[in-house]
């Protein structure tokens, strides 16, 4: 008697979207049904192993290198495979969602990489999750135009070589794909990412002579690396391209990684491309796992944490130097300003502290860094040519003189600034305006003229968790309290409807943001992830 045949995915509680059949088709929900078998289990073990490493931290108040990966650091043979003709030279890279306009937006901007995000640019609706997918391979097959309709502007791909090369995001290991299941339990977000995206993909790329190039989010781990590169090795022998056509580069954004970079670029190796500074979910890591770690952990306002406040400086420093001695790109932080259209000083002053923060990644040995919009990339170009010359990156830059230690990374009080209350007032602000748009399916979104993603409505609501929790009290005398959060929240709610009308507050969804915002930043039981909660009321 044969055996029965394996289960398919089924598509739960899901409206019909246009074109989704060239998505979803048979074939490739059979390869996510087989990721999923194969490696969902292993992932459910390392969230649980998160979890334990969690309250470890919380036990001692403290982080170190692994002993027992001290034979990876110590082996100075080992390197990462050579970098892809289409990935050697990473000066300037585009971040943004999927949809259609920022597709063609982001390919023509100029940057040398679009880094096409599912996960904090993007929130996860099944639109954006399915016809994310299809606007990507329209554009490799030049399909793609896109007519805005209320200014009537045309938007249409340039040449092939004047195009962006694509580095793909899959959602964080966290986060489930409710509308696919197989036998009743929801796929991760990443594999449903990653399958679709790989699956449909990576021989066309191939083709046009790129490559299937992820970007890793949230990684914890050298084990969770792990779990990628197996991932890889398996995918790859499933459609039949060669192993290490795959290149991922990790994004150390979490403090449990920053003791673990060469770790997880030596589980990468035959697939790594680099490792990137990602900076608002480095310090909402940090918030996370020390937030009962007393008042030498409580992060002042998070715009007073430079780049150059010494445990972030640490950071990037250890994270170029181990990137160059094994042979991989260091990718620098995001420039998150957006111009603009009505204040040439405000974009002045802005577009000066966008020069010198990319001049000092580029002289800091950073191979390239990150802007949010099309604006952005002659000024980081600028600062990287002006270092790199023809050369397509810097990794012959070993920064042997830097040194690390293991407090350095949180020394958090070695940075001379408190929280203020106009910081707290920011926190509520921001947090409401972002939570209120990603409810309504946005994930990128322009606030006070810097482009917020998931990211920053995370370190907004875990500073105001941890000021409360913290018992801060203000430069005004005021103590920072569950109360006080409530009180400012209300303000600005009201603030929000004074300055958007009635009927377009009515439309939107101002008080299920507020709600949630307050839900998650004064529980006393802190949400491991603002989007878990938040992807229960994404409709």
């Amino acid at each position: 008697m044969s055996a029965p045949a394996p289960s398919t995915l089924a598509i739960v509680d899901a409206e019909p979207l246009p074109r989704q059949e060239e998505v979803l088709t048979d074939a490739a929900l059979a390869f996510v049904a087989e990721l999923h078998r194969q490696f969902t289990p292993r992932r459910n073990e390392l969230l649980t192993r998160r979890g334990e490493r969690r309250a470890e931290i919380a036990r001692t108040s403290t982080l170190d290198f692994l002993p027992e990966t001290a034979a990876v650091r110590a082996d100075d043979s080992w390197k990462v495979a050579p970098a892809p003709a289409a990935l050697n030279d990473r000066r300037v890279e585009i971040t943004g969602p999927t949809d259609r306009k920022m597709t063609i937006n982001a390919l023509n901007s100029g940057a040398k990489v679009w880094l096409a995000d599912f996960e904090d640019a993007s929130a996860p609706t099944w639109e954006n999750v399915v016809l994310g997918q299809l606007n990507l391979t329209d554009a490799y097959e030049r399909r793609i135009d896109f007519t805005d309709p209320k200014s009537g502007k045309s938007y249409a791909l340039k040449s092939a070589d004047e195009l962006a090369t694509v580095v793909m995001r899959p959602r964080g290991w966290h986060l489930e794909e409710r509308h696919l299941q197989l036998d009743g339990v929801s796929v991760p977000g990443a594999l449903v990412d990653f399958g679709l995206y790989f699956f449909h993909n990576a021989q066309r790329l191939i083709d046009l002579g790129k490559g299937p190039y992820f970007y890793l989010p949230k990684t914890e781990s050298h084990l969770e690396a792990r779990l990628w590169n197996d991932i890889f090795v398996f995918a790859q022998d499933y459609v039949g391209i060669p192993q290490g056509t795959v290149r991922a580069t990790v994004l150390i954004e979490t403090i449990t990684a920053a003791y673990e970079m060469e770790e997880i670029l030596y589980e990468l190796r035959d697939h790594a491309a680099g490792l990137n500074a990602g900076r608002w979910d480095y310090l909402f890591s940090i918030v996370k796992n020390f937030r009962d770690g007393g008042a030498k952990f409580v992060l002042p306002d998070r715009n007073a944490v430079t780049m150059t406040a010494p445990f972030m400086r640490a950071y990037t420093e250890l994270l170029v130097r181990t990137c160059h001695k094994r042979g991989a790109h260091a990718i620098g932080g995001m420039a998150a300003f957006i111009p603009s259209r009505r204040d040439a000083e405000v974009n002045k002053v802005a577009f000066e502290k966008v020069k010198a923060d990319k001049d000092r990644e580029a002289n800091d040995g950073f191979d390239g860094s990150w802007v949010a919009h099309p604006d952005l990339v002659p000024i980081a170009l600028a600062s990287f040519d002006a270092v790199l010359g023809e050369k397509p990156n810097q990794k012959d830059r070993l920064r042997e003189d830097v040194s690390v230690a293991p407090g350095d990374l949180i020394a958090i009080d070695s940075l001379d600034a408190s929280p203020t209350y106009d910081g707290l007032r920011n926190a509520v602000a921001v947090g409401i305006r972002y939570i209120e748009a990603w409810l309504r399916g946005l994930g990128a979104v322009a606030i006070f003229n810097l482009m917020e993603d998931a990211a920053t409505a995370e370190i907004s609501r875990s500073q105001i968790w941890q000021w409360i929790n913290a018992d801060v009290v203000f430069e005004n005398g005021e103590h920072a309290t569950a109360d006080l959060a409530r009180k400012v929240a209300a303000e600005e709610l009201a603030a929000i409807r004074e300055e958007i009308g009635e009927e377009t507050f009515t439309a939107g969804k101002w008080q299920q943001a507020h709600d949630l915002l307050l839900q998650v930043s004064l529980d006393q039981d802190y949400a491991d992830f603002l989007t878990l909660p938040a992807y229960e009321q994404l409709r």
